[in-house]
């Protein structure tokens, strides 16, 4: 029974680590801005 007490433990040592890893990442890492162009043949538009 303690090897499966420290099992769990050690999944939300990991779980507490991943959850902390992307509250960092959301609030320290901003996006970047870009302009997006994509060029579409007028036979495209047709839908032929």
């Amino acid at each position: 029974m303690p090897t499966l007490i420290r099992f769990f433990a050690f999944l939300l040592f990991l779980g507490i680590i991943a959850f902390g890893s992307m509250i960092a990442l959301s609030v320290f890492v901003e996006p970047q801005d870009k302009e997006v162009s994509v060029r579409i043949s007028p036979r495209d538009l047709l839908g032929k």
